[in-house]
């Protein structure tokens, strides 16, 4: 009777640690609304049906969505292409066009018309064309016990190779296909990928960056973090490589755009392309997390963007080089230090050893079939994680101190040259080898300071020395302390390094790579940066990479059988699938928060907002003349919200890295906002979410529309776009018939 009671009270308290799915959590397939979350959907205030978001079939919403590059999102927001995105999406895009003389990054760009629109190379916009589920397909073949992961994985990509190349064989179409729930699923995506994408348009960073660091991550914001590019395609609305003969693109459905703002409650949707998430992670992940992998991340980061603020802020050259790079380390940098902060407060690690406990109940209760398949697996995952600890740690180092200094970085990719010498390839193959390899490096020193990186490897490779377990560490890193004795130890090494090396210049590298290509392997085996980068790299290889590889591919294995268990176990739950930077759709609500006691946050804030926090002495809060004479003057054209300009709102919606730039959409499909971040309290979301912290924030597609129509002067943009502000105006039968409404000037008044 004891034991029954007890094991009530934890199921009792697991489920109170496990809610079902709701509207605020999940990323959910869009080809499985229609029988998982349609009827919850509108029960929220979705005016459309499944078949109107996701459909094969008739343009839909997921027509009007594209991949954005590699990481981020992007929606259509014209008959002509043109396409919205976040403003740090399209950073590296707007940095590639910048110099010191036109430094777009400082002052924005506009194409004021289609010749004035810049070509990207590399840059590409990927639309979802079907989703199929091909789990059989993929697992044809493939023995469900018995066999060893990589065994297993290989038959996998085999049996994906084929399916993949079949779905789209004769067509122009691409497709890939990903895992799901650990493994237990998969599906197929076919794509259709656009080559010719041209910026357009893009605020000042003072608009687009305003708040910079400080506010990265935080609630209330006031960035107006959005940029403007164009798909272009051939004569015959297929993607083509850039040509000047091709034309703007015509979308099969894009997204009318709401003047008529949000309010507490108001549904909202969030489509797009969330990167990684791991909700389903067991006590010894999330402890790996919290007390390995994210300290030593948090701590090599803080010591290179330290170094990297400095030379940026006394060198506009500089500032230019680096900016992208600074904004993609500082970004996860401070969201690792809010998702720690945000799992100690949840006490996330003790409440999954609750739902571990309730679940070894329930596998130790069951017949012997449940026994034998779930009995030992949790012992089994806790032993996996303990073997790979150090090695977790070890490869951590590698890959953010010793690899964070571009020099060994940039070092280690061109190492394969000398081994493809002695080798012996023909010599037709090393040529060419050799030019992709000048060429790349001609471009990495475009963006890259000697005396920059010198400093970042005086401040990292002392934390890589001392951060790596000493029985994982090279022996060439080992010996340098002794050899370089001293407090100044690590910096006459550094010195002596940079000094030294034919690798820290464009100049003296392509020289180098000559003489590889003459069949010296010595020119750059010799190197001091080539004998660094290749200690640590091969040290990785040998010593660190084969136990890490074991280890997490036996918690991979471990991990889809505890993802199948959890889903047999709670029969009436509805689990979604982890991300894994496939088109998903994330609901939930507008809604303020209280991020702690005594503290109680808005659901939406201002253009009054940037005109409090403006401060011409910090360039993070800065305000551009022209912004801060429309404030004065008030002419906020027909965007304007009790007397000022909306510029962010936040909502319950589950997201994640990935879903930068993914458009939110209202209850009637159209679009009310961009998505940017989430707020600092709500970054553990990627491993556990609380409806109570986790928000998302999203540009006002309003404050947008004013940048772009009053700040810019683009006006010729909006016209483009097609502007609702009646919900009648958009029939939820259609989703297709929209009025459009002429921009008049609105008082101050104007209803949102």
């Amino acid at each position: 009777m004891h034991t029954l009671s007890r094991l009530a009270l934890l199921v009792l308290a697991f489920l109170t640690l496990t809610p079902q799915a709701r509207a605020d959590e999940g990323m959910w397939l869009p080809l499985l609304l229609k029988q998982l979350n349609e009827a919850d959907m509108q029960k929220k205030g979705l005016k459309l049906t499944a078949e109107q978001i996701y459909s094969v079939n008739q343009g839909s919403l997921k027509d009007a969505v594209v991949q954005f590059g590699g990481g981020c999102t992007g929606e259509i927001i014209s008959a002509e292409g043109l396409l919205l995105t976040n403003h740090h999406c399209g950073y590296s895009q707007i940095q590639q066009h910048s110099s010191v003389e036109n430094d777009y990054l400082t002052k924005g760009y506009w194409a004021m018309n289609r010749e004035q629109e810049l070509p990207n190379p590399g840059l590409t916009a990927t639309f979802i064309v079907r989703m199929e589920d091909v789990t059989s397909q993929v697992l044809m073949g493939v023995p469900k016990t018995n066999v060893q992961e990589v065994d297993r994985e290989k038959l996998v990509q085999t049996n994906i190779q084929r399916v993949a190349q079949a779905a789209v064989q004769g067509t122009h179409y691409q497709a890939f296909i990903r895992p799901f729930y650990n493994g237990n699923e998969y599906y197929m995506f076919v794509t259709e990928v656009f080559q010719d994408i041209r910026l357009v348009g893009a605020p000042p960073s003072s608009i687009g960056k305003f708040g910079g660091d400080t506010d990265n991550w935080a609630w209330p914001r006031h960035t107006g973090d959005f940029s403007i590019f164009r798909i272009y395609a051939g004569p015959d609305n297929k993607p083509a490589a850039y040509s000047k003969d091709n034309v703007p693109f015509k979308p099969r459905h894009h997204l009318p755009i709401s003047l008529a703002g949000v309010q507490p409650g108001d549904f909202t949707l969030v489509f797009g392309f969330p990167g990684r998430t791991n909700e389903y992670l067991t006590s010894w992940g999330v402890e790996e997390t919290y007390s390995v992998s994210n300290p030593a991340k948090i701590k090599v980061r803080d010591a290179k963007l330290k170094v990297l603020n400095t030379d940026m802020a006394a060198s506009d050259k500089v500032r230019i080089q680096y900016a992208a790079k600074y904004a993609s380390i500082a970004n996860y940098w401070k969201k690792w230090i809010g998702e720690n902060r945000g799992l100690k407060k949840l006490d996330a690690v003790t409440r999954k050893q609750q739902q571990e406990t309730v679940f070894q109940q329930w596998a130790n209760s069951g017949d012997e079939a449940r026994k034998a398949a779930y009995g030992t697996l949790l012992p089994q995952l806790q032993r996996s994680y303990t073997a790979a600890r150090d090695y977790t740690l070890a490869r951590d180092y590698v890959t953010e101190a010793a690899l964070g200094i571009e020099l060994i970085a940039v070092t280690n990719s061109l190492l394969p040259l000398a081994e493809m010498v002695e080798n012996k390839v023909p010599a037709a193959e090393l040529a060419t080898a050799v030019e992709k390899a000048k060429k790349g490096t001609a471009n990495f020193f475009r963006n890259y300071s000697a005396p920059t990186d010198r400093k970042v490897a005086v401040a990292l490779l002392p934390l890589y020395a001392t951060g790596t377990p000493t029985a994982l560490l090279p022996a060439y890193v080992k010996a340098l302390p002794k050899q370089f004795p001293g407090a100044a130890g690590w910096a006459t090494y550094v010195n002596q390094l940079y000094s030294t090396s034919r690798l820290t210049s464009n100049e003296s590298a392509q020289a180098l790579l000559d003489e590889v290509a003459n069949g010296n392997a010595r020119a750059l085996l010799d190197d001091p940066a080539a004998k660094l980068a290749s200690a640590i790299t091969s040290n990785y290889r040998t010593a660190i990479l084969p136990t890490y590889t074991a280890a997490t591919d036996n918690i991979a294995l471990l991990q889809r059988t505890y993802v199948a268990g959890l889903r047999q176990q709670q029969p009436e739950r509805t689990f979604y699938p982890d991300a894994n930077s496939t088109l998903r759709v994330a609901y939930g609500q507008v809604q303020p928060y209280q991020p702690a006691d005594g503290t109680q946050y808005e659901f939406y804030t201002t253009l009054d907002g940037i005109m409090e926090k403006a401060d011409p002495t910090n360039p993070e809060f800065e305000v551009p003349a022209r912004l801060a004479e429309l404030y004065q003057t008030k002419d906020y054209g027909p965007y304007a919200y009790k007397g000022s300009v909306p510029v962010a709102f936040i909502a319950t919606n589950h997201t994640t890295g990935g879903n930068s730039g993914s458009p939110v959409i209202n209850g009637r499909g159209e679009l009310i906002g961009t998505n940017f971040d989430r707020n600092w309290e709500g970054t553990m979301s990627d491993i556990m979410f609380d409806p109570d912290r986790v928000r998302n924030i999203t540009l006002d597609v309003r404050y947008m529309l004013f940048v772009v129509d009053k700040f810019a002067g683009a006006k010729h943009l909006v016209n483009e776009m097609t502007l609702v502000d009646n919900p009648n105006d958009v029939k939820p039968e259609s989703g297709k018939k929209v009025k459009k409404v002429k921009v008049k000037k609105a008082n101050a008044k104007t209803a949102a």
